[in-house]
C-alpha cells in the first residue's frame, strides 16, 4: 500500500514547512531518543560508572536510526506492547557494547519527555525569527500607508476616518503581543532531566551508591548537554503538563490574531479596498472567471480556527493527569502537539506571503470615503460655524435635517449622497461655504495617524525585533514560499 492510499494529514501534505515537519518526524523523534540515552551514558561514564568506551562509540554511529530499523522496532512493539523498549532493543542491535547500559536507571519518560521539551524549544525557534519577519513586513507596509485615509468601521458600520497604515498597526501590535507570548513561553521552558520512575531519582540513587552529589551532576551535566540551563527539581514521571498547556496557550493565541486578521483582509477585498497576492495563472473559480478570491486570508482563518482550538485539548489533559501520571495523556499529546506547531508555521507561511505582497487601491479607497464623508464633516462643520458666532443648537439641527433627506436619498433611491450640494443650497450655511472645501479635505479627518504609525514603530517595534535583526533571522527581501 503506497501513501497515496492511506490519509495523509494536510498539515504535513500541503500546508508547512520542511524543516517543521521534520522536527516532528518518526526519524528525529528516535534518533532524538538515541541522543538522550547517548548523553545519560556519557554523563554517567564521566561520573564513574562502568560504561566502556566502545560502547558510547558504537551508539554515537548509531545515533540517526535508519529506514531498515523502523521494522525492526516495530516488530518488537508488537511483542512488547511498549514503544520506548522496543526501540531500546532496536538501539542495542546496532550498538552491541551498549546494549546492557541503555536506558540504565531510566524510566520511559526520560526519552519521551525530555524528547518533547526539546521539540517544543526548536519549535519555538523555528516560528519566533518568521513570525518578526512577518512583524517586519506589515510595518514596512504600515508605514507606506500611515497617511492614506480610509474608512474606519465601528459595527461594520462606516465610522470616522482612519489610514491603512494605522489600521496595520493594530494587526501589528496583535502579533507584537505573541511574539511576546511565544518568547516568554520559550523561555520558561525547562528540561526534565534525569529524575527516574516518579521523579525521586531513586533507581539513580542506588546506581551511585547512595551518592546524592552524584545523582544531582549526572541530571545537571544532561540537562546541560540538552542545551536547557536549567531543569525541573519537582517531576512526577513526566514533566508537568501545564506546560503544555501554556506552550499551546500562546501558540492558540496566536491561531485567534491569524483568524482576526485573515477576516479583516478577506471584509476589506469584498469592499474592493485591499487585496492579498493574486498570481498572474491564479484561478479564483472554477465556474466564475472573474473571480479573485482571498484564498490566503480563508485558508489562514481556517489554520487559525484549527490553532486556537488546540489548546483546550492540552489544558484538558493536565487537569485529568492523577497523581504522578496516567497514560491518557499520551495519544492525544502525539496529535496535538504537532499539530499545534505545523498550524502555526503554516499560518505563519501565509501571513508572509500576504505581507509580501498586498496591494491596496487607492482610487476605491477614496471613492468609498467621499460616499461617507460628507456625514463625517458635519461636526467640523457644526465648529466652523461656532466660530463664526452661530448656535452650535441650531446648526445641528439644520444638520440634522439635512443629514436624514440625504441619507434618503443613498438608501431609498440608490443616488450620490448630495448632502454638501444641499448646504451650499441653504441660505444658513452661507457664512462658511467658503471654507467646506477644506473642511471636507478627508487628510483633515485622520487625527495623529501617521505620527502614531512612526511613533508605533520607532519605540515599539525596532525594540522588539532588534535582536532578530542583530542575528540576521528577517528574511524581508524574500517572500515565503505558498504551498498548495
Amino acid at each position: 500500500m503506497s501513501s497515496l492510499d492511506t490519509y495523509q494529514d494536510p498539515l504535513n501534505s500541503r500546508y508547512s514547512s520542511t524543516e517543521m515537519k521534520y522536527l516532528f518526524s518518526p526519524r528525529n523523534r528516535y534518533s532524538t531518543w538515541r541522543l538522550l540515552w547517548i548523553w545519560l551514558a556519557e554523563a554517567g561514564k564521566e561520573l564513574g560508572l562502568d560504561i566502556p568506551d566502545d560502547a558510547i562509540v558504537q551508539m554515537k554511529q548509531n545515533q540517526v536510526i535508519q529506514d531498515e530499523e523502523f521494522k525492526v522496532a516495530a516488530e518488537e512493539e508488537k511483542k512488547r506492547r511498549h514503544d520506548v523498549m522496543a526501540h531500546v532493543h532496536a538501539f542495542g542491535l546496532k550498538a552491541p557494547s551498549a546494549a546492557g547500559i541503555i536506558h540504565w536507571g531510566a524510566t520511559s519518560c526520560f526519552c519521551t519527555d525530555n524528547a518533547d521539551l526539546i521539540f517544543l524549544r526548536d519549535g519555538l525557534d523555528l516560528l519566533l525569527p518568521k513570525l518578526a519577519t512577518v512583524i517586519k513586513k506589515l510595518s514596512t507596509f504600515a508605514k507606506d500607508n500611515k497617511s492614506l485615509p480610509c474608512l474606519g468601521y465601528t459595527h461594520l458600520q462606516p465610522a470616522q476616518l482612519t489610514t491603512v497604515g494605522k489600521r496595520a498597526c493594530l494587526w501589528i501590535q496583535d502579533l507584537m503581543t505573541d511574539l511576546k507570548n511565544l518568547e516568554r513561553a520559550r523561555d520558561d521552558l525547562r528540561f526534565r532531566g534525569v529524575k527516574g520512575t516518579t521523579g525521586t531519582q531513586a533507581s539513580f540513587l542506588q546506581i551511585f551508591n547512595g551518592d546524592h552529589q552524584k545523582v544531582e551532576q549526572l541530571d545537571e551535566i544532561v540537562t546541560a548537554k540538552a542545551g536547557f540551563s536549567s531543569a525541573y527539581i519537582i517531576s512526577a514521571q513526566t514533566y508537568p503538563r501545564k506546560v503544555d498547556a501554556d506552550v499551546l496557550n500562546a501558540l492558540s493565541s496566536f491561531g485567534a490574531t491569524c483568524e482576526h486578521i485573515g477576516q479583516s483582509i478577506r471584509l476589506l477585498a469584498s469592499f474592493k479596498e485591499l487585496e492579498e497576492p493574486f498570481e498572474s495563472t491564479q484561478i479564483g473559480s472554477s465556474a466564475m472567471a472573474y473571480k479573485r478570491n482571498p484564498m490566503r486570508s480563508e485558508r489562514l482563518c481556517s489554520l487559525g480556527r484549527k490553532l486556537r482550538n488546540l489548546s483546550a485539548d492540552a489544558s484538558a489533559t493536565y487537569a485529568a493527569q492523577w497523581m504522578e501520571r496516567t497514560l491518557d495523556d499520551s495519544a492525544i499529546r502525539r496529535m496535538y502537539i504537532p499539530q499545534a506547531f505545523l498550524s502555526a508555521d503554516a499560518s505563519l507561511i501565509l501571513l508572509n506571503n500576504i505581507a509580501s505582497g498586498m496591494v491596496v487601491y487607492p482610487a476605491v479607497i477614496r471613492k468609498r470615503v467621499e460616499a461617507e464623508l460628507p456625514f463625517m464633516a458635519t461636526e467640523n462643520i457644526i465648529m466652523a460655524l461656532v466660530k463664526k458666532g452661530i448656535s452650535r443648537q441650531g446648526a445641528h439641527e439644520e444638520l440634522r435635517v439635512l443629514s436624514h433627506e440625504a441619507g434618503a436619498q443613498v438608501k431609498q433611491y440608490g443616488r450620490d449622497n448630495d448632502l454638501i450640494e444641499r448646504i451650499k443650497r441653504t441660505e444658513f450655511f452661507k457664512p462658511i461655504l467658503g471654507e467646506l472645501d477644506e473642511l471636507m479635505r478627508a487628510e483633515s479627518f485622520i487625527g495623529r495617524c501617521p505620527q502614531q504609525v512612526d511613533m508605533f514603530y520607532d519605540r515599539e517595534v525596532t525594540k522588539a525585533l532588534a535582536k532578530y535583526d542583530e542575528a540576521g533571522s528577517l528574511k524581508v527581501s524574500e517572500a515565503a514560499e505558498l504551498h498548495v
